[in-house]
């Protein structure tokens, strides 16, 4: 395959200069736990507006690939072949290009390409899924629904809220989260019912919760914040951001029979969840003091004589301890989603920024024409 081009825009290069100001760190056997397992995993940074894809180096340690793609948001890896990816004003899907036992530079074994772009304009969308009959489903944040892409229009609302009254870009609740199961909408997570513009701000201490989507209903109450709600295994996981928890629901007969229940701590404003095995890999954000203040994830980091750190921790979902952790420090603060690819040790993608996605050009197998369709006889 070929080589990497270095050519790169004024864009790519103010992207180069701010990367120059960021220091990773991992812990000492985050590498070997990536071979055994044989996955690699990726996150996104709005405020970087970079996409990261992190795996084993086969020459040793670890390896960072990263491209730039503005505001990047929700991410759904839906096989090792095929990632989503929410940014600025596109829902992008990529494709692996590369075959079994293929490489690049002889060392990636997956190569994403950003095969098909729905311009949606600026939604502000966050979480993003795939439905069964194959729609790309995504959290229209600005608009307070969950919409679907469109051939024609920026977007198709599907769904939205018991309490929002009309389709209206006023980001009233701060619909956010969105857990699938069996490629369908289960729950979503909002940092509050609020129906006037921008009024969730004034409820991020305790105005949370999370909604039943096919019942349109509330089923939990009471969180700070929350986002990135999951089913994994049949069980609802959700972050309560605003507290730096990770824990798992019980959902009961009403919204005041449903608990919450904390599995671990992390250092950060946490946004992001991923499963293998397991395991929970959790992205951490440092907090933005001016907006989060009084928040309990304050006092709790206080507590703990800890300052706020941006990255990714994998925490076992049976003791709660952290056994490995990624992350960065420097100029990059805050991280979105994150997803763990399995089968795929090396991985890379391509963006717009640079030479890369006009020189590498693949085809599929020669394929022939479709049959002319046969005249109808004409009516005499």
């Amino acid at each position: 395959m070929a080589t990497q081009p270095k050519a790169a825009t004024p864009q790519a290069a103010k992207a180069q200069a701010a990367q120059q100001q960021v220091k990773y760190s991992c812990s000492g056997g985050l590498v070997a736990f990536l071979a055994a397992n044989k996955i690699s995993f990726v996150f996104s940074s709005y405020q970087s507006g970079k996409f990261y894809l992190i795996g084993r180096n086969p020459k040793g340690g670890l390896l960072v690939n990263e491209r730039f793609f503005q505001k990047a948001m929700g991410i759904h890896v839906a096989n090792k072949n095929t990632i989503y990816l929410a940014t600025l004003a596109q829902i992008l899907k990529f494709s692996d290009t590369l075959n079994e036992d293929q490489f690049i530079n002889n060392i990636h074994d997956a190569c994403y390409v950003p095969r098909v772009s729905y311009t949606t304009g600026a939604l502000d969308a966050h979480d993003v899924g795939v439905l069964s009959n194959g729609e790309i489903l995504f959290v229209n944040t600005k608009h307070n629904c969950l919409s679907t892409v469109s051939e024609t229009r920026s977007f198709k609302p599907v769904w939205k809220p018991f309490f929002i009254d009309k389709i209206v870009a006023e980001d009233r609740c701060h619909l956010n989260g969105l857990a699938m199961e069996d490629g369908q909408a289960k729950y979503v997570t909002a940092v509050s019912k609020s129906n006037t513009i921008d009024g969730w701000r004034d409820r991020r201490a305790d105005g949370g919760i999370i909604i039943d989507v096919e019942k349109n209903e509330i089923v939990l109450e009471g969180l700070s914040m929350p986002h990135s709600p999951r089913m994994y295994k049949g069980q609802l996981y959700v972050l309560n951001s605003g507290t730096g928890e990770f824990g798992r629901v019980e959902i009961g007969k009403t919204a005041a029979d449903s608990k919450f229940h904390p599995i671990a701590f992390c250092p950060g404003f946490v946004r992001g969840v991923a499963f293998h095995g397991k395991y929970a890999f959790i992205g951490l954000s440092k907090p933005r003091y001016e907006r989060f203040e009084g928040l309990e994830l304050d006092a709790r980091l206080r507590a703990a004589d800890s300052e706020p750190w941006c990255g990714v921790q994998v925490i076992d979902l049976e003791s709660g301890s952290v056994v490995q952790w990624f992350r960065m420090d420097g100029a990059i603060a805050e991280l979105y989603d994150v997803g763990v690819i399995e089968g795929v040790q090396t991985p890379m993608a391509l963006g717009f920024t640079n030479t890369d996605v006009v020189k590498l050009v693949t085809h599929e197998p020669e394929g022939k024409l479709p049959p002319t369709p046969a005249k109808k006889p004409k009516k005499k």
